[in-house]
């Protein structure tokens, strides 16, 4: 697990539900935009999360031994964006295996996962599942 996120994990379990809350759309609001050269793939559909209700967009890019995060979620997700922003500010940078160690119980080490809805932890676990396995491709 990446420094970054072990931050992020003890940041959210120091206080209450609604704070965690907030810190999530704060997160929300931090989500780098998608490089315009990525907007044309994301238009025709690429790297779309299937599993996701909300349109999430996510590609993996290598560059020098890292992997660069780059993902787009729609505005009216602000708990999804929020949570794809953590996990982009947490390895966007990183190396494979940092990447490969991100938790698989993410939502509930960040104790998001009584504050989710259940069709959205299905997407949420999709994303991560999708930054492995494309991580590990690049």
């Amino acid at each position: 697990m990446s420094d970054s996120l072990t931050d992020i994990i003890e940041a959210f379990q120091s206080v209450d539900a609604e704070t965690r809350l907030m810190l999530l759309l704060d997160y929300a609001k931090n989500l780098p935009a998608l490089p315009d050269r990525l907007s044309a793939a994301r238009d025709e559909g690429l790297g779309r999360i299937e599993e996701c209700m909300t349109p999430v967009f996510l590609f993996c890019e290598g560059e020098n031994g890292h992997v660069r995060l780059f993902a787009d979620v729609a505005e009216e997700a602000p708990t999804v964006k929020g949570f794809v922003s953590i996990l982009v500010n947490a390895y966007d940078g990183a190396d494979k295996p940092t990447i490969a160690t991100i938790p698989d119980d993410l939502l509930q080490q960040l104790g998001l996962d009584g504050a989710i809805r259940m069709n959205r932890v299905v997407g949420l676990n999709a994303v991560l599942s999708r930054i492995k396995r494309e991580a590990a491709a690049v």
